[in-house]
């Protein structure tokens, strides 16, 4: 690499069913690799309690959101339990381009679309420790109807079968153990 020429950062699929404890590990990530960046994927479902618009989500209209699609503004979008989500393209390619490592926190289908797109990425899939202790969580959590926990869960059992297509598989059955896992894994991946 000649002086002058920035090392393209690495792009980081991460994915796993609702209710998996995604956005807790999260935290932790963004703590220990400050440098990383979170990329804000848009969405058309409603923001949850606390969470805030372009930090979270970019909250947007379907309108919006299938004009974005139309002017081919995504990396990948998927349709997730009747609402769209999507990782806008440009952000992420600035970044890259920029030597910025950037993570996806993407949905299951999402994350295979970008994984078939960008063989090169770092991919890690967080598992429950069963589809009993998601079940579980999801209604402990207390943010949706019994209607929706079992569609979230019939749809985690579907979700599950594509694990195997990640690089790396993180079961988060102890939240400490699961946290340090993903540590690692990007460590060694960072620093190659």
């Amino acid at each position: 690499m000649s002086e002058g020429t920035v090392k393209r950062g690495k792009l980081v699929v991460y994915s796993g069913s609702s209710g998996v404890g995604k956005g807790t590990i999260m935290e932790h990530l963004l703590k220990e690799f400050p440098e990383l960046k979170f990329s804000v994927s848009a969405t058309t479902r409603a923001p949850r309690p606390g969470e805030v618009h372009g930090v979270h989500y970019f909250f947007v209209s379907h309108e919006e959101f299938d004009r974005m699609i139309e002017e081919d503004g995504f990396l990948e979008n998927e349709t997730f339990c009747g609402n769209k989500y999507g990782t806008p393209k440009k952000a992420v390619e600035d970044m890259l381009s920029q030597g910025t490592n950037v993570i996806l926190e993407i949905e299951v289908k999402g994350g295979t679309n970008v994984i078939r797109k960008f063989p090169e990425c770092v991919s890690i899939f967080i598992l429950p420790p069963s589809i009993e202790e998601l079940e579980r969580r999801l209604r402990k959590r207390g943010t949706e109807d019994e209607e929706t926990i079992l569609k979230r869960v019939a749809e985690a059992r579907e979700e599950i079968k594509s694990a195997p297509l990640y690089k790396y598989n993180v079961i988060n059955g102890e939240l400490e153990a699961a946290i340090n896992e993903v540590i690692s894994i990007l460590k060694k991946e960072f620093s190659e």
